[in-house]
Protein backbone atom coordinates (compact mmCIF):
# COMPACT_ATOMS: atom_id res chain seq x y z
CA UNK A 1 0.00 0.00 0.00
CA UNK A 2 1.38 3.41 -0.97
CA UNK A 3 1.22 6.51 1.23
CA UNK A 4 3.69 5.69 4.03
CA UNK A 5 4.51 8.60 6.34
CA UNK A 6 7.65 10.58 5.55
CA UNK A 7 10.49 10.40 8.07
CA UNK A 8 9.88 13.80 9.63
CA UNK A 9 8.13 14.72 12.86
CA UNK A 10 5.96 17.78 13.46
CA UNK A 11 5.30 18.87 17.03
CA UNK A 12 1.54 18.73 17.69
CA UNK A 13 1.61 18.77 21.49
CA UNK A 14 -0.30 22.07 21.39
CA UNK A 15 -3.54 20.22 20.52
CA UNK A 16 -6.21 21.48 22.91
CA UNK A 17 -8.39 18.44 23.60
CA UNK A 18 -7.59 14.86 24.66
CA UNK A 19 -9.65 11.87 25.67
CA UNK A 20 -9.44 8.49 27.32
CA UNK A 21 -11.90 6.01 25.77
CA UNK A 22 -13.11 2.99 27.79
CA UNK A 23 -13.96 1.29 24.48
CA UNK A 24 -10.21 0.92 23.78
CA UNK A 25 -9.88 -1.53 26.68
CA UNK A 26 -11.28 -5.05 26.35
CA UNK A 27 -13.84 -6.05 28.97
CA UNK A 28 -13.64 -2.79 30.92
CA UNK A 29 -16.60 -1.76 33.07
CA UNK A 30 -15.68 1.82 34.09
CA UNK A 31 -16.50 3.61 37.34
CA UNK A 32 -16.39 7.39 36.95
CA UNK A 33 -14.23 9.41 39.34
CA UNK A 34 -14.72 12.90 37.86
CA UNK A 35 -17.53 15.06 36.56
CA UNK A 36 -17.74 17.68 33.82
CA UNK A 37 -16.01 20.89 34.87
CA UNK A 38 -13.56 19.24 37.30
CA UNK A 39 -9.92 20.30 37.19
CA UNK A 40 -7.39 17.48 36.81
CA UNK A 41 -3.61 17.16 36.67
CA UNK A 42 -1.76 14.82 34.33
CA UNK A 43 -1.97 11.38 35.92
CA UNK A 44 -5.15 12.11 37.90
CA UNK A 45 -7.72 9.31 37.70
CA UNK A 46 -10.69 9.87 35.36
CA UNK A 47 -12.28 6.46 35.83
CA UNK A 48 -11.25 3.05 37.12
CA UNK A 49 -12.10 -0.58 36.49
CA UNK A 50 -15.25 -1.40 38.43
CA UNK A 51 -14.02 -4.98 39.02
CA UNK A 52 -10.58 -3.87 40.28
CA UNK A 53 -10.29 -0.23 41.32
CA UNK A 54 -6.50 -0.47 41.48
CA UNK A 55 -6.53 -0.29 37.66
CA UNK A 56 -6.87 3.42 36.98
CA UNK A 57 -7.30 5.31 33.73
CA UNK A 58 -5.77 8.73 34.06
CA UNK A 59 -5.70 12.08 32.28
CA UNK A 60 -2.77 12.42 29.83
CA UNK A 61 -2.68 16.19 30.39
CA UNK A 62 -3.53 18.76 33.03
CA UNK A 63 -6.68 20.76 32.44
CA UNK A 64 -10.45 20.72 32.78
CA UNK A 65 -12.86 17.85 32.13
CA UNK A 66 -14.66 19.23 29.10
CA UNK A 67 -17.15 16.43 28.48
CA UNK A 68 -18.23 12.97 29.59
CA UNK A 69 -19.48 11.37 26.38
CA UNK A 70 -22.05 8.60 26.66
CA UNK A 71 -23.79 6.42 24.07
CA UNK A 72 -26.76 4.08 24.13
CA UNK A 73 -27.86 2.89 27.57
CA UNK A 74 -25.48 5.48 29.05
CA UNK A 75 -22.44 3.52 27.89
CA UNK A 76 -19.34 5.60 28.64
CA UNK A 77 -17.57 6.35 25.35
CA UNK A 78 -14.98 8.96 26.32
CA UNK A 79 -13.85 11.41 28.96
CA UNK A 80 -12.62 14.56 27.21
CA UNK A 81 -10.06 16.86 28.85
CA UNK A 82 -9.25 20.39 27.68
CA UNK A 83 -5.55 21.08 28.14
CA UNK A 84 -4.18 23.83 30.42
CA UNK A 85 -1.00 25.16 28.79
CA UNK A 86 0.32 26.65 32.05
CA UNK A 87 0.12 23.51 34.17
CA UNK A 88 3.30 22.15 35.76
CA UNK A 89 4.46 18.56 35.09
CA UNK A 90 3.15 15.91 37.47
CA UNK A 91 5.71 14.47 39.88
CA UNK A 92 5.54 10.77 40.72
CA UNK A 93 6.44 10.08 44.34
CA UNK A 94 6.26 6.30 44.82
CA UNK A 95 9.34 4.19 44.07
CA UNK A 96 7.60 0.79 43.83
CA UNK A 97 7.27 -0.10 40.12
CA UNK A 98 3.88 -1.79 40.20
CA UNK A 99 2.41 0.86 42.50
CA UNK A 100 3.76 3.64 40.30
CA UNK A 101 2.31 2.09 37.14
CA UNK A 102 -1.09 1.64 38.81
CA UNK A 103 -1.05 5.17 40.23
CA UNK A 104 -0.20 6.91 36.94
CA UNK A 105 -2.40 4.73 34.75
CA UNK A 106 0.53 3.21 32.85
CA UNK A 107 -0.59 -0.22 34.03
CA UNK A 108 -3.48 0.01 31.54
CA UNK A 109 -0.89 -0.10 28.72
CA UNK A 110 0.14 -3.59 29.86
CA UNK A 111 -2.05 -6.19 28.15
CA UNK A 112 -2.36 -9.92 28.73
CA UNK A 113 -2.87 -12.89 26.48
CA UNK A 114 -5.23 -14.66 26.34
CA UNK A 115 -8.21 -12.28 25.95
CA UNK A 116 -6.28 -9.04 25.13
CA UNK A 117 -7.51 -7.27 28.28
CA UNK A 118 -5.56 -5.16 30.76
CA UNK A 119 -3.14 -7.31 32.77
CA UNK A 120 -4.19 -8.48 36.22
CA UNK A 121 -1.83 -6.96 38.85
CA UNK A 122 -2.05 -10.16 40.91
CA UNK A 123 -0.74 -12.38 38.10
CA UNK A 124 2.86 -13.44 37.54
CA UNK A 125 3.11 -14.05 33.78
CA UNK A 126 5.20 -16.88 32.33
CA UNK A 127 6.78 -14.28 30.00
CA UNK A 128 6.53 -10.75 28.64
CA UNK A 129 6.81 -10.41 24.85
CA UNK A 130 7.42 -7.06 23.14
CA UNK A 131 7.25 -6.65 19.36
CA UNK A 132 9.78 -3.97 18.44
CA UNK A 133 8.61 -3.70 14.85
CA UNK A 134 5.27 -3.54 13.10
CA UNK A 135 4.70 -5.32 9.79
CA UNK A 136 1.14 -4.03 9.23
CA UNK A 137 0.36 -1.84 6.19
CA UNK A 138 1.90 1.66 6.46
CA UNK A 139 2.95 1.01 10.07
CA UNK A 140 5.71 3.35 11.33
CA UNK A 141 9.14 2.02 12.25
CA UNK A 142 9.85 1.94 16.02
CA UNK A 143 13.49 2.87 15.28
CA UNK A 144 12.17 6.22 14.04
CA UNK A 145 9.42 6.57 16.67
CA UNK A 146 11.96 6.13 19.49
CA UNK A 147 14.79 8.12 17.92
CA UNK A 148 16.56 9.89 20.78
CA UNK A 149 14.69 7.84 23.40
CA UNK A 150 16.80 4.69 23.28
CA UNK A 151 18.02 5.13 26.88
CA UNK A 152 14.46 5.55 28.15
CA UNK A 153 13.40 2.44 26.26
CA UNK A 154 16.28 0.42 27.74
CA UNK A 155 15.38 1.62 31.24
CA UNK A 156 11.74 0.65 30.73
CA UNK A 157 12.74 -2.81 29.47
CA UNK A 158 14.95 -3.34 32.51
CA UNK A 159 12.11 -2.43 34.87
CA UNK A 160 9.45 -4.42 33.02
CA UNK A 161 11.57 -7.58 33.16
CA UNK A 162 11.18 -7.65 36.96
CA UNK A 163 7.42 -8.27 36.63
CA UNK A 164 7.69 -11.76 35.14
CA UNK A 165 8.72 -15.10 36.58
CA UNK A 166 10.23 -15.99 33.21
CA UNK A 167 11.90 -13.78 30.61
CA UNK A 168 11.12 -10.59 28.76
CA UNK A 169 11.42 -11.36 25.05
CA UNK A 170 12.15 -8.54 22.57
CA UNK A 171 11.54 -9.22 18.87
CA UNK A 172 13.41 -7.19 16.24
CA UNK A 173 13.97 -7.14 12.51
CA UNK A 174 17.51 -7.89 11.36
CA UNK A 175 19.87 -4.88 11.67
CA UNK A 176 17.32 -2.86 13.66
CA UNK A 177 19.08 0.03 15.43
CA UNK A 178 16.87 -0.18 18.52
CA UNK A 179 18.30 -3.62 19.32
CA UNK A 180 21.69 -2.05 20.12
CA UNK A 181 20.12 0.01 22.93
CA UNK A 182 19.05 -3.08 24.89
CA UNK A 183 21.38 -5.31 26.86
CA UNK A 184 20.32 -8.93 26.77
CA UNK A 185 20.81 -10.58 30.15
CA UNK A 186 19.39 -13.08 32.58
CA UNK A 187 15.82 -11.80 32.29
CA UNK A 188 15.93 -10.17 28.83
CA UNK A 189 16.24 -12.11 25.58
CA UNK A 190 16.41 -10.67 22.05
CA UNK A 191 15.09 -12.44 18.95
CA UNK A 192 15.49 -11.67 15.25
CA UNK A 193 12.27 -12.19 13.30
CA UNK A 194 11.94 -12.40 9.53
CA UNK A 195 9.03 -12.75 7.16
CA UNK A 196 6.04 -10.78 5.86
CA UNK A 197 3.01 -9.68 7.84
CA UNK A 198 1.88 -10.91 10.36
CA UNK A 199 5.48 -11.48 11.51
CA UNK A 200 5.24 -8.20 13.46
CA UNK A 201 2.12 -9.24 15.37
CA UNK A 202 2.97 -10.05 18.95
CA UNK A 203 0.64 -13.05 18.79
CA UNK A 204 2.72 -14.60 16.03
CA UNK A 205 5.87 -14.08 18.07
CA UNK A 206 4.32 -15.55 21.23
CA UNK A 207 3.25 -18.63 19.29
CA UNK A 208 6.85 -19.23 18.20
CA UNK A 209 8.65 -18.27 21.44
CA UNK A 210 6.36 -19.26 24.33
CA UNK A 211 3.00 -20.73 23.25
CA UNK A 212 0.12 -20.19 25.64
CA UNK A 213 -1.67 -23.16 27.16
CA UNK A 214 -4.90 -23.03 29.13
CA UNK A 215 -4.31 -21.34 32.49
CA UNK A 216 -1.11 -19.56 31.39
CA UNK A 217 -0.65 -15.81 30.93
CA UNK A 218 1.73 -13.76 28.79
CA UNK A 219 1.93 -9.96 28.95
CA UNK A 220 2.67 -7.52 26.14
CA UNK A 221 3.40 -3.79 25.89
CA UNK A 222 4.08 -1.32 23.06
CA UNK A 223 7.64 0.05 22.67
CA UNK A 224 6.57 3.70 23.04
CA UNK A 225 4.72 2.91 26.26
CA UNK A 226 7.87 1.18 27.56
CA UNK A 227 9.86 4.33 26.74
CA UNK A 228 7.32 6.42 28.66
CA UNK A 229 7.73 4.07 31.61
CA UNK A 230 11.51 4.50 31.41
CA UNK A 231 11.20 8.28 31.27
CA UNK A 232 9.03 8.35 34.39
CA UNK A 233 11.54 6.16 36.24
CA UNK A 234 14.45 8.39 35.15
CA UNK A 235 12.89 11.84 35.64
CA UNK A 236 10.09 11.26 38.16
CA UNK A 237 7.63 13.03 35.84
CA UNK A 238 4.55 11.54 34.20
CA UNK A 239 4.48 12.42 30.49
CA UNK A 240 2.57 9.98 28.20
CA UNK A 241 4.00 11.18 24.91
CA UNK A 242 3.98 9.33 21.60
CA UNK A 243 4.76 9.81 17.92
CA UNK A 244 1.83 9.04 15.62
CA UNK A 245 2.05 8.51 11.86
CA UNK A 246 -0.72 9.80 9.58
CA UNK A 247 -0.64 7.82 6.34
CA UNK A 248 -2.78 6.51 3.51
CA UNK A 249 -2.97 6.15 -0.28
CA UNK A 250 -4.46 9.62 -0.84
CA UNK A 251 -3.05 11.57 2.10
CA UNK A 252 -1.52 14.75 0.68
CA UNK A 253 1.38 15.02 3.13
CA UNK A 254 1.80 11.78 5.10
CA UNK A 255 4.09 12.38 8.06
CA UNK A 256 4.65 11.81 11.79
CA UNK A 257 3.36 13.97 14.65
CA UNK A 258 4.55 14.18 18.24
CA UNK A 259 1.47 14.26 20.48
CA UNK A 260 0.30 13.43 23.96
CA UNK A 261 -1.68 10.20 24.36
CA UNK A 262 -5.35 10.47 23.41
CA UNK A 263 -4.91 13.55 21.19
CA UNK A 264 -7.77 14.76 18.98
CA UNK A 265 -7.04 13.75 15.37
CA UNK A 266 -8.78 16.74 13.78
CA UNK A 267 -5.55 18.74 13.57
CA UNK A 268 -3.60 15.72 12.35
CA UNK A 269 -5.91 14.80 9.44
CA UNK A 270 -6.21 18.47 8.44
CA UNK A 271 -9.50 18.14 6.54
CA UNK A 272 -8.38 15.06 4.58
CA UNK A 273 -11.35 13.28 2.97
CA UNK A 274 -11.88 9.53 3.35
CA UNK A 275 -12.36 6.96 6.08
CA UNK A 276 -10.25 7.74 9.13
CA UNK A 277 -8.98 4.68 10.99
CA UNK A 278 -7.21 4.70 14.34
CA UNK A 279 -4.70 1.91 13.74
CA UNK A 280 -3.83 0.08 10.55
CA UNK A 281 -6.08 -0.77 7.61
CA UNK A 282 -6.46 -4.40 8.67
CA UNK A 283 -7.30 -4.14 12.38
CA UNK A 284 -7.95 -0.45 13.10
CA UNK A 285 -11.13 1.24 14.34
CA UNK A 286 -13.14 3.68 12.24
CA UNK A 287 -13.35 7.09 13.93
CA UNK A 288 -14.70 10.54 13.09
CA UNK A 289 -12.46 13.52 12.33
CA UNK A 290 -13.17 15.00 15.77
CA UNK A 291 -12.40 11.73 17.59
CA UNK A 292 -9.20 10.75 19.38
CA UNK A 293 -6.13 8.54 18.89
CA UNK A 294 -6.65 5.03 20.29
CA UNK A 295 -4.84 4.15 23.51
CA UNK A 296 -2.64 1.49 21.86
CA UNK A 297 -2.33 3.07 18.40
CA UNK A 298 0.61 4.88 16.80
CA UNK A 299 -0.92 5.13 13.32
CA UNK A 300 -3.82 7.00 11.76
CA UNK A 301 -4.74 5.50 8.37
CA UNK A 302 -6.93 7.35 5.88
CA UNK A 303 -8.47 5.25 3.11
CA UNK A 304 -10.67 6.37 0.19
CA UNK A 305 -14.29 5.38 0.69
CA UNK A 306 -15.30 2.45 -1.51
CA UNK A 307 -18.91 3.54 -2.00
CA UNK A 308 -19.12 2.58 -5.68
CA UNK A 309 -19.97 -0.41 -7.86
CA UNK A 310 -17.48 -2.03 -10.23
CA UNK A 311 -18.64 -2.00 -13.83
CA UNK A 312 -19.11 -5.66 -14.86
CA UNK A 313 -17.43 -6.72 -11.60
CA UNK A 314 -15.14 -9.73 -11.89
CA UNK A 315 -15.60 -9.89 -15.67
CA UNK A 316 -13.16 -6.99 -16.06
CA UNK A 317 -9.39 -7.71 -16.34
CA UNK A 318 -8.68 -5.99 -13.01
CA UNK A 319 -5.15 -4.73 -13.67
CA UNK A 320 -5.14 -2.62 -10.49
CA UNK A 321 -7.08 -4.95 -8.18
CA UNK A 322 -5.11 -6.82 -5.55
CA UNK A 323 -5.82 -10.50 -6.20
CA UNK A 324 -4.75 -13.19 -3.74
CA UNK A 325 -6.50 -16.00 -5.62
CA UNK A 326 -5.46 -14.71 -9.09
CA UNK A 327 -9.05 -14.03 -10.08
CA UNK A 328 -7.80 -10.92 -11.90
CA UNK A 329 -4.86 -10.38 -14.23
CA UNK A 330 -3.05 -8.49 -11.48
CA UNK A 331 -2.43 -11.85 -9.84
CA UNK A 332 -0.30 -12.92 -12.79
CA UNK A 333 1.66 -9.69 -13.16
CA UNK A 334 4.23 -7.92 -11.04
CA UNK A 335 1.35 -6.20 -9.23
CA UNK A 336 1.41 -8.62 -6.30
CA UNK A 337 5.17 -9.19 -6.30
CA UNK A 338 6.71 -5.70 -6.30
CA UNK A 339 6.18 -2.53 -4.34
CA UNK A 340 3.48 -0.26 -5.73
CA UNK A 341 5.97 2.56 -6.24
CA UNK A 342 7.75 0.54 -8.97
CA UNK A 343 4.60 -0.17 -10.98
CA UNK A 344 2.89 1.92 -13.67
CA UNK A 345 0.00 3.88 -12.23
CA UNK A 346 -2.66 1.88 -14.11
CA UNK A 347 -1.26 -1.36 -12.61
CA UNK A 348 -0.72 -0.18 -9.03
CA UNK A 349 -3.24 -1.84 -6.68
CA UNK A 350 -6.02 0.48 -5.56
CA UNK A 351 -6.86 -0.01 -1.90
CA UNK A 352 -10.04 1.48 -0.45
CA UNK A 353 -12.93 0.33 1.74
CA UNK A 354 -14.87 -1.43 -1.03
CA UNK A 355 -15.37 -5.15 -0.33
CA UNK A 356 -15.90 -5.92 -4.06
CA UNK A 357 -18.76 -8.27 -3.33
CA UNK A 358 -21.51 -9.11 -0.88
CA UNK A 359 -21.61 -11.41 2.14
CA UNK A 360 -22.04 -15.10 1.33
CA UNK A 361 -21.66 -18.44 3.18
CA UNK A 362 -18.14 -19.55 4.08
CA UNK A 363 -16.22 -20.94 1.14
CA UNK A 364 -13.79 -23.78 1.92
CA UNK A 365 -10.94 -22.93 -0.44
CA UNK A 366 -7.93 -23.60 1.84
CA UNK A 367 -6.80 -19.97 1.51
CA UNK A 368 -6.72 -19.12 5.23
CA UNK A 369 -3.95 -21.63 5.93
CA UNK A 370 -1.70 -19.78 3.43
CA UNK A 371 -1.73 -16.56 5.47
CA UNK A 372 -2.28 -17.89 9.00
CA UNK A 373 1.10 -18.44 10.74
CA UNK A 374 -0.08 -20.45 13.77
CA UNK A 375 -0.08 -24.23 14.04
CA UNK A 376 -3.88 -24.03 14.18
CA UNK A 377 -6.72 -24.86 11.79
CA UNK A 378 -8.21 -21.37 11.25
CA UNK A 379 -11.40 -22.33 9.39
CA UNK A 380 -12.32 -24.98 11.96
CA UNK A 381 -11.67 -22.54 14.82
CA UNK A 382 -13.83 -19.86 13.19
CA UNK A 383 -16.66 -22.38 12.78
CA UNK A 384 -16.33 -23.45 16.43
CA UNK A 385 -16.60 -19.79 17.50
CA UNK A 386 -19.69 -19.25 15.35
CA UNK A 387 -21.56 -22.23 16.86
CA UNK A 388 -20.28 -21.50 20.39
CA UNK A 389 -18.61 -24.87 21.00
CA UNK A 390 -16.26 -23.93 23.85
CA UNK A 391 -14.66 -27.36 24.23
CA UNK A 392 -13.83 -27.48 20.53
CA UNK A 393 -12.48 -23.90 20.66
CA UNK A 394 -10.11 -24.88 23.47
CA UNK A 395 -8.94 -27.96 21.59
CA UNK A 396 -8.27 -25.84 18.49
CA UNK A 397 -6.15 -23.26 20.36
CA UNK A 398 -8.47 -20.33 21.07
CA UNK A 399 -6.27 -19.15 23.97
CA UNK A 400 -3.35 -18.46 21.61
CA UNK A 401 -5.15 -16.04 19.30
CA UNK A 402 -6.56 -12.54 19.20
CA UNK A 403 -8.79 -10.99 16.51
CA UNK A 404 -5.79 -9.25 14.88
CA UNK A 405 -4.28 -12.66 14.13
CA UNK A 406 -7.20 -13.31 11.74
CA UNK A 407 -6.96 -9.95 9.95
CA UNK A 408 -5.31 -11.38 6.84
CA UNK A 409 -7.85 -14.20 6.73
CA UNK A 410 -10.59 -11.59 6.81
CA UNK A 411 -8.87 -9.54 4.09
CA UNK A 412 -8.61 -12.42 1.59
CA UNK A 413 -11.90 -14.10 2.55
CA UNK A 414 -14.01 -14.81 -0.52
CA UNK A 415 -17.10 -14.88 1.71
CA UNK A 416 -16.58 -11.29 3.04
CA UNK A 417 -17.12 -12.55 6.59
CA UNK A 418 -16.30 -10.24 9.52
CA UNK A 419 -14.03 -12.76 11.20
CA UNK A 420 -12.41 -10.51 13.82
CA UNK A 421 -15.69 -9.71 15.65
CA UNK A 422 -16.49 -13.45 15.70
CA UNK A 423 -13.18 -14.22 17.42
CA UNK A 424 -13.60 -11.31 19.86
CA UNK A 425 -17.10 -12.44 20.85
CA UNK A 426 -15.86 -16.00 21.49
CA UNK A 427 -12.94 -14.73 23.60
CA UNK A 428 -15.26 -12.50 25.62
CA UNK A 429 -17.46 -15.48 26.50
CA UNK A 430 -14.39 -17.41 27.66
CA UNK A 431 -13.04 -14.42 29.60
CA UNK A 432 -16.32 -13.96 31.49
CA UNK A 433 -16.46 -17.66 32.33
CA UNK A 434 -12.87 -17.54 33.62
CA UNK A 435 -13.58 -14.61 35.98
Amino acid sequence: MVGAAELRVSDARSIATYAVKPTDFVGLVPRMKVAEGDTVAAGDVLFCDKKDERIRFTSPVAGRVKAVVRGEKRLLLAVVVEKDENAAPTKVETKDLKEMMLQTGMWAMLRQRPFGCVANPDDKPKAIVVSCFDSAPLAPCPDFLLQGREEEFAKGVEALATLTSGKLHLCFRKDQKLMAAVKAGKNVECHVVNGPHPAGNVGTQIAKICPINKGEVVWTMNPQDIANLGRTLMTGEYCPEKVVAVAGPEVKAPQHYRVMAGACVETLVNGQQGRIISGNALTGTKIAADNFVGAYDSLITILPEGDYYDFMGWLMPGFNKFSFSRTFLSGFTACCKKTCAKLPKFMAPKFDTNTHGEWRPLVFAGEFERVFPFDIYPMQLIKACIVGDIELQENLGIYEVEPEDFALCEFIDTSKTDIQPIIRQALEILRKEAM
